[in-house]
């Protein structure tokens, strides 16, 4: 099913929208091998995360976990399909990160998802305006959310 296409949305809207949610993406799986080829990446081969046989035995888990730093890094594609297209934006920028918290493990075969609040909106200049998110990443039938961060995207304006 194809999605809607992004109508662009003007900075002085979005200022309007402080404090409220601005995007959910889609639902992500965390399968053994994704969470194996970001081991790979990465050289963490720590076995709660890729050993399922191990996991099973020696961890609370029931099995293997994903990395919180994979979880983290899921942000870049589910924030490319929750967050609003900015009107005249050249190109944008991840600025980085306030605050992180890994609040629960995720087990292999969870699926996620992003839900973004807009925190503020700041125009440094004429052609780049800053915007901070509180970003919860949520585990599909889950109550507890897997993150918590405080993210910081840079837009460049035409």
């Amino acid at each position: 099913m194809n999605k809607p296409e992004k109508i662009p949305t003007s900075v002085e809207a979005l200022k309007a929208r402080i404090g409220e949610e601005v995007g959910v993406s889609d639902w992500h799986l965390i399968d053994q091998a994704r969470i194996d080829g970001f081991a790979e990446v990465t050289d963490d081969h720590q076995f709660i995360h890729v050993d399922p046989v191990r996991a099973k035995a020696e961890t609370p888990f029931g099995g293997t976990i994903a990395h919180g730093f994979l979880t983290l890094s899921m942000l870049a594609t589910m924030g490319y399909e929750a967050l609003p297209l900015i009107e005249n934006r050249a190109m944008g920028i991840n600025y980085g990160l306030d605050k992180v918290r890994f609040l629960q493990p995720v087990r292999a075969g969870s699926r996620l998802r992003a839900r973004y609040k807009l925190r503020d909106v700041t125009e440094r200049s004429a052609k780049e305006v800053m915007f901070r998110y509180e970003v919860t990443v949520e585990i599909e039938g889950s109550d507890k959310p897997a993150l918590y961060a405080e993210s910081i995207a840079l837009a460049v304006l035409t």
